[in-house]
């Protein structure tokens, strides 16, 4: 069977978002006078969507909890210089659509943030598409964005395949019956 579609996580996976990530939280959180280290966040809640972070840690107030996310997506920005392409699979990526193929974003980021991102590193038009957690009712570990995207281009499981680093996307990426690769970026 012939692969015809890419489908990528960003954060962690197109690009080393990590630190990045991690710091604006633990500014925002300490904002509000909540403590979390580099460490903690890399081993706990790496991967996680910000409301099941934010629950994790015991916020689960929702005003609190929108007050920090906005504040997290308001200080994101100022910590670009952090982030790095993940250039051999961007390059990769740029080959397999040259020659016909479609590549999709699929994250559980916020769309604001892996567009700003995206623009930050000069791919914003290098892509076929992106989904969010926002475009599905289930999120990862459930399969369902990448079941959508792969409805939306029109092709089967056998013909995609899925790159992610986390744990929970890698559970989503089995799930979907697609073949997948796991990528390690340094956090």
């Amino acid at each position: 069977m012939e692969i015809k579609l890419l489908l990528l996580d960003f954060d962690g996976t197109v690009a080393n978002t990590g630190r990045a990530n991690a710091t604006s939280y633990i500014e925002a959180l300490a904002e509000e006078g909540i403590s979390i280290t580099m460490d903690e966040y890399r081993r706990k809640y790496f991967g996680l969507r910000c409301p099941e972070f934010l629950s994790d840690i015991g916020i689960t107030d929702p005003v609190q909890m929108k007050r920090i996310r906005q504040r997290k997506v308001e200080i994101y920005p100022t910590h670009f210089d952090m982030v790095t392409l993940n250039r051999p699979l961007w390059d990769f990526v740029q080959q397999f659509r040259a020659n016909g193929g479609k590549a999709m974003i699929v994250s559980t980021g916020h769309i604001d943030n892996i567009t700003n991102v995206m623009r930050y590193l000069g791919i914003e038009n290098q892509i076929d598409g992106l989904l969010s957690s926002d475009d599905v009712l289930l999120s990862k570990p459930h399969p369902d964005c990448f079941l959508k995207a792969m409805e939306m281009v029109g092709v089967t499981a056998a013909e995609t395949v899925i790159f992610e680093d986390s744990e929970i996307g890698l559970e989503a990426a089995k799930a979907s019956g697609a073949s997948y690769f796991k990528v390690e970026l340094e956090f």
